[in-house]
């Protein structure tokens, strides 16, 4: 994906923000390049800064999970620059940084709301003290209180960790004949950085019906949704998210159900400031939230957000953390897509062949993800880290993206390497 580099010099016009962690290049170097055409990054991570640098005008080395270190750092910088507003897009540091954003006095939702989403069971618990439509859930702690509730629920259910992202550890469980097996991955997902509870598994109702994601800002409690993003899923029962589309004109952007069940669900956890990525499972019941992350979604979707919308969400971003309402109009109607490229069968990389003129023809962007001698285990052995690519095609229609994207595969793949 190409990035745009911008002068990492003083200037007035724009505010100074605090980025806590910068994340994975491969999937958020796009964001960083957009939030740094909107304001001056001061990156705070545990590390010095690589690919970083031509996004930021300074950087912080401090552990990002240590909001008294962060503190300590943020006030010093601002004893030298005035900082507007403290970003972050990593799941595991969304808590950490709301209470950085409290000690500082700026723009942001108060931190026990941010841990409402970071924690499922206590988004469960808040979203049905509200009334929120949403799967029926139970939180347990042995597989013998996974079979009690499953029984309770019906079959089939889903089992899903308890607070990690990405779908790590999530599987459907068809009967109990598969809960154990089930609740096994569940258990076992582990993530850095994400506490361990002994209470760590939920087991929920499982919901018919088309999974979208809405990427939306928030100030001041008012819902500004960006986009709608249909998920593309495989690998089943694992939920793996091998794609999403994104249509400006999708009817849901306006839709009074998923609106009112939106902005109910965040009313419910107390999120008022920020930007948000929720999960929703249309059914025949209408619309019920899956979950709420505190952060803009992952995955590339804002990226295709903006290439099927042209609202820029490194802008709105930067808006929002300094507690502006930001102009989420879109100033263009196309539609766009992200597709995921998985080997056939677990293998170890030998080389990604690109055929660039045959690539270049059918999409926006593209990129590798993975190298030679890199292990590619497909669900439920591996997870995200299963692909080998990625392509972003773009057209009138979702069938003209699928099309696209068709041609796309054709350009990329991988070749093994050979094993004794």
């Amino acid at each position: 994906m190409t990035t745009h580099p911008h002068p990492t010099g003083e200037d007035a016009d724009k505010p100074l923000i605090i980025l806590v962690s910068s994340g994975y290049h491969l999937y958020r170097e796009y964001l960083l390049d957009l939030v740094s055409g909107a304001g001056r990054v001061w990156l705070f991570l545990t590390q010095e800064p690589t690919w970083e640098k031509r996004y930021i005008v300074g950087h912080t080395v401090v552990d990002t999970l240590d909001v008294a270190a962060m503190t300590a750092a943020a006030k010093d910088l601002d004893g030298r620059h005035a900082v507007s507003g403290v970003l972050c897009w990593d799941e595991v540091r969304m808590v950490q940084t709301a209470e950085l954003q409290q000690a500082l006095g700026l723009p942001g939702t108060l931190p026990e709301a941010v841990g409402r989403c970071r924690d499922k069971h206590r988004t469960r618990t808040a979203l049905a003290a509200s009334g929120v439509p949403q799967a029926a859930s139970v939180l347990v702690s042995s597989l013998e209180e996974a079979r009690e509730a499953a029984a309770g629920i019906g079959y089939p259910v889903i089992l899903k960790p308890r607070a990690l992202g990405a779908s790590f550890g999530v599987n459907a469980v068809a009967d109990e004949a598969g809960l154990e097996a089930g609740y096994a991955e569940a258990r076992g997902a582990e993530e850095d950085g994400v506490p361990f509870y002994e209470a760590g598994v939920l087991v929920e109702e499982y919901l018919v019906g088309d999974e979208i994601s809405v990427d939306a800002a928030l100030v001041d409690g008012e819902l500004l949704p960006l986009f709608v993003a249909r998920k593309i899923s495989g690998f089943d029962p694992y939920f793996e998210e091998t794609g999403h589309t994104v249509d400006a004109a999708d009817p849901l952007l306006t839709d009074p159900a998923l609106l009112d069940v939106l902005t109910r669900a965040h009313a419910a956890t107390g999120y008022t400031t920020g930007i948000t990525h929720t999960e929703v499972r249309l059914t025949a019941d209408g619309p019920k939230i899956i979950e709420i992350n505190a952060r803009l979604g992952g995955d590339l979707i804002p990226y295709v957000g903006s290439v099927a919308t042209g609202v820029d969400p490194g802008r709105v971003a930067v808006e929002v953390a300094c507690g502006k309402r930001p102009d989420v109009a879109g100033t263009q109607r196309r539609v766009a897509a992200v597709h995921f490229l998985y080997p056939e069968a677990d293998c170890v990389v030998s080389e990604v062949v690109v055929d660039e003129p045959a690539l270049a023809a059918a999409t926006n962007a593209s990129g590798v993800l993975a190298g030679p001698g890199q292990e590619l285990l497909l669900p439920p052995a591996g997870h995200v880290t299963s692909r080998y690519g990625y392509v972003v095609v773009e057209g009138a229609s979702a069938a003209e993206c699928d099309a696209a994207a068709e041609t796309a595969r054709q350009a990329m793949s991988v070749r093994a390497a050979a094993t004794s």
